[in-house]
């Protein structure tokens, strides 16, 4: 699963790699349930949208809270709160660093933050959606992020990763008319040579702790 995420960023960066206007970001524990940036086609355009993390179907009932942070790749076509989301509310979440947490073999565990070499800003594939409030009337805008199995530097430590989408696929993952399986191809591990890993502090348990310290390992 991808439960913490790391994005920092300049407005001229994110104009650069996503074409999209918007000011810059630091966000070194981003969090589910947390409003953050994510790039998706709204009338035709491109726009840097800020949306909830942790997925509320426009069908719901009730608010999902933050129980639908993650989608699995292989069962987005079965699963009702994803499918009809494939077609037209497909979204890139920008990211500098995703964190899983490694086990210590003491009953503890340390974080450990993944990136790409050069420490270079990717994109993770998602899904977003819309959910009125029945009780208000008012509007939530949600999204998840996609998983993969784990390539061979995470599957050390956890089983998935988020499905972070080669450069070339970006487009294609948010042009609505591209065939659905050609779209789905695009959902695998990244090239485990293309990334790093290293350890972080404690301190990144706590979604609080939102600062360049988190990045210092204990």
């Amino acid at each position: 699963m991808c439960g913490r995420y790391m994005l920092v960023a300049g407005s001229e960066e994110l104009e650069t790699r996503f074409r999209v206007s918007g000011a810059a970001v630091e966000r070194y524990n981003a969090a589910p349930a947390q409003v953050l940036p994510v790039v998706r086609i709204r009338q035709g355009a491109r726009e840097l949208g800020w949306l909830r993390w942790g997925l509320t179907p426009a069908w719901a009932r009730e608010d999902f809270g933050g129980r639908l942070i993650n989608a699995r790749a292989e069962s987005l076509r079965e699963r009702p709160a994803f499918r009809h989301l494939l077609h037209r509310q497909r979204c890139l979440v920008p990211a500098t660093a995703f964190y899983e947490w490694a086990p210590t073999g003491q009953g503890g565990k340390v974080p450990y933050r993944f990136f790409l070499r050069e420490q270079r800003l990717f994109a993770m594939a998602g899904l977003w959606d819309q959910w009125c409030n029945p009780l208000t009337g008012e509007l939530l805008e949600s999204f998840t992020i996609i998983t993969v199995p784990a390539n061979a530097l995470v599957a050390p430590i956890h089983d998935r990763m988020p499905a972070i989408l080669l450069p070339e696929a970006e487009e294609l993952w948010l042009e609505p008319d591209v065939p659905l399986p050609q779209v789905l191809a695009s959902l695998r591990p990244y090239p485990t040579e293309e990334m790093e890993c290293a350890p972080v502090s404690r301190r990144l348990n706590n979604p609080r702790n939102d600062d360049p310290s988190v990045l210092v390992p204990d």
